[in-house]
């Protein structure tokens, strides 16, 4: 045999208990007026697998307990730290006076492109995360220290949300591992 699965047991992940006892990432999530209980879902699944500090849920996302987001998070709602906030600008605020670099995820005129972003050692970073149709509200792209934008080569003008959220953890959790 040239090779095989891992066996869950065999992976080394935390348990949800030594999740919240970990040591802060500095990541944060804001999910604004996410309308798909399972894109929801699929950012508390990814935010796990990157050990995103905590999740901020705003305007009409979908909480827990819910059985679609549960249907996509398979659990990841419980060992991810949540907040809903019915406003995504009061989130940030709040961000904001907890330090956080807030950072929206949208194209607009002055985005960096994601690999060129390279976060500052020490500094925690909020990442801003928009609607499926209509992306990050220009309001909220306004309260944002900066945005960043994840080249695309097709046709299409967006990638879904919860791909997004992929990527860009990926990318930030890579540099700062890697500093």
């Amino acid at each position: 045999m040239k090779d095989r699965k891992l066996l869950n047991a065999e992976l080394g992940r935390m348990k949800p208990g030594e999740y919240r006892d970990a040591a802060p990432s500095g990541i944060e999530l804001v999910l604004d007026n996410i309308r798909s209980s399972h894109n929801v879902g699929s950012a508390f699944r990814t935010a796990d697998a990157f050990h995103v500090d905590r999740i901020w849920l705003c305007g009409i996302c979908d909480c827990p307990p819910s059985a679609p987001l549960h249907k996509s998070a398979l659990g990841a709602e419980d060992s991810v730290p949540w907040v809903h906030c019915a406003d995504t600008l009061e989130a940030l605020r709040r961000l904001r006076e907890e330090g956080y670099v807030i950072i929206g995820v949208e194209q607009t005129c002055a985005a960096v492109s994601l690999e060129k972003f390279v976060p500052d050692a020490g500094k925690r970073y909020a990442f801003v995360f928009g609607n499926e149709v209509d992306g990050v509200a220009q309001e909220v792209v306004d309260a944002c220290d900066f945005c960043v934008v994840i080249p695309q080569f097709g046709t299409k003008h967006s990638l879904n949300v919860s791909v997004s959220v992929g990527v860009v953890l990926w990318h930030a959790v890579n540099a700062i591992l890697n500093r």
